[in-house]
């Protein structure tokens, strides 16, 4: 079996459109949450978002007619890929035939869905972009991708909701180590900051109605009482460790383990007995040799009142109580929001930076800590620790959950 190395990142996030930027927001706890922008929100309960701010694609290669061909999330998701690129110096170091893309949505073009119905029922079916379903459809991101790059090897967009590109990302890592690959780009990409995702998510009560930017995302704080919608993408490069080795590439860690499980239980709701979200957690962990050292866990660690609990739960079923109150554990979407589609990935880089940087970033705004959640979430700042492995949770609508284990190289 093959090693894997990553050894490119790419993001497009509401705390920064480039890695540093993201480091420096995430080790700050920089919020990036603010007042809805995107529509007027009044007509519903919902106030808050965290959105991608100042976006221009232009800066990512994507031309102006490229841009009126392309959803939004496609937007995001090229940018995310051109940055990883850039970054790994992969394309022309492997064959086309063993380079490939993984790169899923959760919901896909949902911008543009909205245009093409309001043309429907205003002006009829003759008015529809002929483009509609090509940048609609949630695969074409990949597509795009791949076409980009002239990459030809094995593609494979994910939708398992929240957990989707957790499960890019840990699909592209067997790809390899199993020999199918050399290098796959992998990641996901969201851009629903709009009224029909806003409506749906707020009347099935997931989403928070705090109208403070500061308050509204609460992982594992007593307050809490829904997330918060965010968007953007994140891609990062996974290679065959040897050949990156080989070829001189910048690692930021290796990947290690991938788990992936569901409840089979509810469609929106986690199991209260978490037994699916510990059995992935393990997989991944128990995958990657179960590593010694401080252990640091990105946690899903929505804001809502039923994901914290029952995660804090799997994590001490699936690492056992002494190792579950070592490790430290953090949410970042205390800073982004819930990105859906792209929050693994964007939290995979998170890992990543953390191992690379000695850096563990915080949960902010954990001020009244839940009972039930009685972890080291790092509340409210940074912390300089080397950590020597680190585990990404996702868990999403339908009971999908998937984790990933980095460890840190030296």
């Amino acid at each position: 079996m093959n090693r894997v190395a990553i050894t490119g990142l790419g993001v497009i996030s509401p705390v920064g459109q480039d890695i540093e930027t993201v480091y420096a927001n995430l080790r700050d706890g920089v919020c990036g949450v603010g007042r809805i922008t995107r529509f007027d929100p009044s007509e519903t309960k919902i106030s808050v978002a965290a959105e991608v701010k100042d976006f221009d694609p232009e800066a990512f290669g994507i031309s102006r007619g490229d841009t009126r061909r392309m959803d939004l999330f496609t937007q995001y998701a090229m940018a995310a890929a051109q940055q990883a690129v850039d970054d790994s110096g992969i394309v022309g170091a492997v064959a086309p035939e063993r380079l490939g893309v993984y790169v899923g949505s959760g919901i896909g073009g949902m911008n543009t869905f909205m245009a093409e119905c309001k043309k429907l029922f205003d002006r009829g079916p003759s008015r529809i972009s002929p483009l509609f379903i090509p940048m609609m459809i949630g695969n074409i991101a990949a597509g795009n991708i791949a076409i980009r790059y002239g990459c030809k090897g094995p593609s494979l967009p994910v939708v398992t909701a929240c957990a989707t590109s957790t499960n890019t990302i840990g699909e592209a890592f067997h790809a390899i180590r199993y020999g199918y690959a050399d290098a796959i780009l992998a990641g996901g990409s969201e851009a629903t900051v709009n009224p029909l995702a806003i409506g749906g998510f707020a009347n099935c009560k997931a989403l928070t109605e705090a109208t403070d930017p500061e308050a509204a995302s609460l992982p594992f704080d007593r307050r809490r009482a829904g997330f918060v919608l965010g968007e953007g993408a994140a891609v990062v490069v996974l290679e065959n460790y040897d050949h990156a080795v080989a070829r001189g590439a910048h690692i930021y860690a290796e990947m290690c383990g991938y788990g992936n499980t569901c409840d089979a239980h509810h469609i929106t709701a986690p199991d209260p007995d978490a037994e699916g979200g510990a059995r992935a957690i393990r997989l991944a962990y128990e995958e990657a040799g179960s590593p010694e050292g401080l252990l640091y866990i990105n946690a899903h660690g929505t804001g809502t009142p039923l994901n914290d609990s029952s995660e804090t739960l799997a994590i001490k079923k699936a690492l056992g109580e002494e190792k579950a109150r070592a490790a430290m554990v953090s949410s970042t979407k205390s800073m982004t929001g819930h990105m859906l589609g792209a929050a693994g990935a964007f939290e995979c880089v998170a890992c990543a930076l953390a191992l690379a940087r000695g850096t563990i970033f915080p949960t902010i705004h954990l001020e009244e800590p839940d009972p039930a959640c009685d972890l080291d979430y790092v509340p409210g700042q940074a912390r300089a620790a080397q950590a020597e492995a680190a585990i990404s949770v996702s868990l999403g609508f339908g009971g999908h959950n998937a984790a990933i284990a980095l460890r840190r190289c030296v």
